[in-house]
């Protein structure tokens, strides 16, 4: 479907919805031939699943969870990113209950506490689960029904996905309703999200229909989406930045998602699925643009090529009116697929030289902010509203402030807007403590520029704040050390001196090895020779920066940082341990 720009603000007009089983069953009457998803076979070929089987699938499932009891429950969902996430996801809040989607990395102890927490009665999980519901069923009585993505038959508690939506389909057929027609409150809770934390220390996140359906609408109101656009769906659905972007953003608009394997089959499914859009972290599109200059400083004149081929590209493109860049770049769209054309990411700041790259070769890259709190996008950059470094604009119907901000304009973010949570599950204390006013305090630090353009600097829990109350955003400094080709990511931290009180910048460096090797034209390399080249790099960032940022000691890392699911450093975790060969600077 085509889509007009609204004259007001240069945003795009989409169609209005009330909830999400009313954007399905939208979507359903405009696309019902269209495959809205493409599931990749045992033997590699796809299959698709289209509109209107999406739908029936939606609709047997649900009336089989009527039928099992379920109405008004919780209901987790454990697994990969598959078609039966995706449909378990609405085939719960669109007439069953409350979905409560969980990570599938957590440990065994933390998915225990969220189940309990949530008091879920059916949870329904991949086959690479089974062992982990099977130690939940000895130890959890409030869970009725296990029901496995995979399994063909039915055992006990633990019942068959496949079969629900035979009897779904025969109860419907005999004349069962009552999903089909349920009404839904668009103000109530319908999701439950479980913030990463320790166990007993996990938030839950209180979601409703009308939080998601307005980001929705504003996602769509910036970005173009249509009916020809297809996605890789490669972040895990179960955080609302893939689920609500990845997912509901393209079934509104008619799009096709396909299902990455995993990280290590990206380029391959890339390759297989050819999408036009990708929602992904930072690292992805790093790591391509590293390959490619590594790749160009194998040949003579490698570099030098690139960049004459970009300016060629970008001076056509601007001037004439004429784009070839796809063709001056066909070997690196053609890893990605060859019809990749907008890049969406966020979750952590990516360097604005990666994205300019991007863009200069034909692929639009949109850096955004969210969290889980706000459904989750706050902020984006836009089609045609963009700035490299910055996190956009506020979404429409979304309200950004910053309170207490510093001479240079910089303090905490605040929001609100009807993307807001309703709060913390059965946690007043803490929603209290985050929404005052019915501003949402975000506890993320930035500043606002003169065109309305937000740029994040950091955490307020991970400021490092010196002696004579100087404060140090370690994000940035990060950022300035992952520049360097010689370091493939860091750590920056606070260290107290014992002896003068004083509060020192100590970074983790995790090295690039090959390309320190390459450098040295080595093929084996000592620890000593690190610490020389990465004491000149941390020397080198020293440099740009005022005296009381300096980095005064840093380690090499042996290994990667513990992350989250979406790439990002567990900070906690890391700060308990220092490890690694130290240097000074």
């Amino acid at each position: 479907m085509s889509e007009k720009r609204l004259h007001s603000g240069n945003l795009y007009s989409v169609r209005e919805i009330k909830d999400l089983k009313d954007m399905l069953n939208q979507s359903e009457n405009l696309f019902a031939a269209k495959n809205a998803f493409m599931i990749k076979k045992d033997d590699g070929s796809y299959r698709g699943i289209t509109y209107s089987q999406f739908k029936n699938d939606v609709d047997a499932l649900g009336t089989a969870f009527v039928s099992l009891g379920l109405k008004d429950t919780f209901i987790a969902v454990l697994g990969e990113n598959r078609y039966e996430w995706c449909l378990t996801y609405l085939s719960t809040i669109n007439g069953t209950g409350v979905i409560v989607p969980l990570d599938k990395e957590l440990p065994q102890a933390d998915i225990e506490y969220v189940l309990e927490k949530s008091n879920a009665s059916a949870i329904v999980f991949s086959n690479k689960h089974l062992a982990s519901m099977e130690k939940v069923s000895e130890n959890n009585s409030n869970i009725k029904y296990f029901i496995n993505m995979d399994s063909k038959i039915d055992e006990g508690k633990f019942l068959s996905l496949s079969k629900l939506l035979e009897i779904g389909q025969a109860l419907i057929k005999n004349g069962k309703r009552e999903f089909i027609e349920a009404s839904v409150d668009r103000t109530k809770m319908s999701i439950l999200l479980f913030t990463s934390g320790t166990t007993g220390f996990a938030k839950g996140v209180m979601l409703s229909h009308k939080n998601i359906c307005s980001n929705m609408i504003s996602i769509r109101n910036t970005v173009n989406v249509g009916s020809e656009d297809s996605s890789l769906s490669i972040l895990p659905l179960h955080h609302t930045y893939e689920c609500t972007i990845g997912f509901l953003c393209i079934i509104f608009s008619g799009g096709t998602i396909s299902f990455s394997e995993g990280l290590r089959q990206i380029p391959r499914n890339l390759k297989e699925f050819k999408p036009t859009l990708m929602i992904t972290v930072p690292l992805l599109l790093e790591n391509v643009y590293k390959k490619v200059w590594d790749q160009a400083g194998k040949k003579t004149g490698g570099k030098l090529i690139i960049r004459a081929a970009i300016c060629s590209g970008v001076f056509l493109k601007k001037v004439l009116g004429i784009d070839i860049r796809r063709k001056i770049f066909k070997t690196i769209h053609d890893n990605l697929g060859g019809k990749l054309r907008l890049i969406i990411t966020g979750a952590a700041a990516i360097d604005p030289v990666v994205s300019k790259f991007f863009r200069n070769i034909g692929i639009g890259v949109l850096q955004g902010y969210g969290l889980t709190e706000c459904s989750p996008l706050v902020a984006g950059n836009r089609d045609n509203a963009f700035k490299d470094g910055s996190v956009g604009l506020p979404i429409p119907g979304t309200e950004i402030r910053i309170i207490n901000p510093d001479e240079k304009g910089v303090g905490e973010i605040v929001t609100k807007g009807d993307n807001l949570m309703l709060g913390y599950f059965e946690n007043e204390k803490a929603t209290n403590d985050s929404i005052r006013d019915g501003w949402f305090h975000t506890g993320d630090i930035g500043k606002i520029d003169k065109h309305g353009f937000l740029y994040i600097t950091g955490r307020i829990k991970n400021v490092i704040v010196t002696k004579n109350g100087k404060n140090i955003y370690p994000e940035e400094l990060e950022a300035s050390i992952n520049k360097n080709p010689f370091v493939q990511e860091s750590l920056v931290l606070g260290m107290t001196d014992d002896f003068s009180g004083e509060t020192h910048v100590y970074a983790q460096i995790l090295p690039n090895i090959e390309a320190i090797k390459e450098k040295l034209k080595v093929i084996n390399i000592s620890k000593e020779e690190i610490m020389k080249i990465l004491n000149d790099v941390v020397k080198s960032v020293n440099k740009s920066l005022p005296l009381y940022k300096h980095i005064k000691n840093f380690s090499i890392r042996d290994n990667e940082f513990i992350k989250t699911t979406t790439k990002k450093i567990k900070r906690h975790l890391e700060q308990k341990s220092r490890g690694g060969k130290e240097g000074q600077a």
